[in-house]
């Protein structure tokens, strides 16, 4: 009997699904940084090439029609954001200064317009607005974890133009959001009939209230919670209770109708040192280095679900190559413009293309939007999502490759 327990365990697909998910994870990270690229650009890539070999050889398992790597590559991004939350504090955003908050203002702007004015143009006539707004959304998010990996080899993170970049992707994650936040409530308008003003007032006003709630009552509360949890007399106390009010935020988030990310990323931001700061001190570590392994083993998930969710046969259509590099090139020159908001004294061309990588971020935007449907029909087609994920990579691959270029000539 426990033999043919252990020939039918039902459980033993998805060791075998997740085996092949982590190794090759690992493998095309790998091989991507051994290439000075971006490790999310090899997860990609083998995400991309499982669904490819699945059919050619249907007996490999269907990465992306797996519910097990749908739920821990879910749970990976909500850790992600979680922990990208934890490495800025609600007082920095108050410090960023005019210049980072012009830098931001004009690296969601402009990239976004440049994204609309793209999609506008290639796209069919009768797409819907929405479609094209969401492309432009898409484009106006930055992922400073590749900036700043580049900017510490190069010795340039307490330049001015580092914590310009750094203050300003403070303001871009949270504008980035935002405008998550307004697109997904038009899509809905849009699908139920509704009028599209006070839907849009409407979405973002929930929007905003959660996290000026979360942001005040949640500072005001914290505190106090983990003061009293800092009596807890078990071990390994931090790292449980924080993930469960990240979880927490991210479902309150989600009944607030926002995404859960938003959630999870208000949970990191509340989160300051100084309110656990006794249980970093009794576990010897701080909740950031308690994090990063799960970080570590769960997002990488996420990147090879993403990649294996495109087409193949879509992606390297030449009308999809097409649009994916036309869209990474309005990308690239609208992020650009961003370097002019550093203000006098500062290298343009340093905080511009220290502002040109989406990486993770707009991968997350893109799940996001592959979860919309438009009167019932997914909102991204398939070309379309794939056309968005390659114009992703490109700028991915793009940004380290021009800010490493011209902070070697200076």
């Amino acid at each position: 009997m426990p033999f043919a327990f252990l020939m039918h365990d039902p459980l033993a697909g998805t060791l075998m699904l997740l085996a092949l998910l982590w190794l090759s994870a690992k493998v095309g990270g790998e091989l991507a940084v051994r290439l000075k690229l971006p490790a999310v650009t090899g997860e990609l890539a083998v995400g991309l090439a499982l669904t490819a070999l699945h059919r050619a050889w249907p007996r490999l398992p269907e990465v992306a029609a797996s519910p097990g790597a749908e739920l821990l590559g879910g749970l990976g991004v909500v850790v992600l954001m979680f922990a990208v939350g934890l490495e800025s504090t609600v007082p920095q955003m108050l410090k960023v200064g005019m210049a980072s908050l012009r830098v931001a203002l004009i690296g969601v702007v402009m990239p976004m317009a440049a994204g609309l004015a793209g999609a506008w143009l290639l796209l069919p006539k009768d797409a819907p607005f929405v479609l094209d707004l969401f492309i432009g959304a898409c484009l106006c998010a930055t992922s400073i974890g590749i900036s700043a990996q580049v900017l510490r080899e190069k010795g340039a993170s307490d330049s001015l133009e580092g914590r310009i970049i750094v203050g300003a992707a403070v303001v871009d994650d949270v504008l980035g959001l935002l405008v998550l936040v307004a697109v997904s409530g038009l899509v809905g308008a849009a699908s139920g009939g509704a009028a599209l003003g006070p839907q849009l007032a409407k979405t973002l006003g929930l929007a905003l209230g959660f996290l000026a709630a979360a942001l005040t009552l949640g500072r005001l509360a914290t505190p106090r919670l983990f003061q009293l949890a800092s009596r807890f007399r078990g071990e390994q106390v931090l790292l449980p209770l924080g993930l469960g009010f990240a979880f927490l935020l991210a479902w309150l988030g989600n009944l607030a109708g926002l995404a859960s990310i938003v959630g999870a990323y208000a949970a990191g931001l509340i989160l300051e040192p100084a309110h656990i700061v006794d249980l970093e001190r009794r576990e010897q570590h701080t909740l950031e280095e308690l994090i990063h392994p799960l970080v570590t083993v769960l997002s990488p998930l996420f990147f090879v679900l993403m990649g294996a969710k495109v087409d193949p046969a879509a992606l390297f259509k030449p009308a999809t190559l097409g649009f994916a590099a036309l869209l990474a090139l309005l990308g690239i020159i609208g992020k650009y413009f961003a370097g002019y908001g550093g203000g006098k004294g500062t290298r343009v061309a340093v905080v511009g293309w220290g502002m040109v990588p989406r990486g993770e971020v707009g991968l997350i935007f893109v799940a996001a939007g592959a979860q919309l449907h438009l009167n019932g029909v997914p909102l991204l087609s398939p070309d379309i999502q794939a056309g968005i994920i390659g114009a992703l990579l490109l700028t991915t691959v793009a940004g380290p490759v021009g800010l490493g270029w011209v902070l070697r000539r200076s």
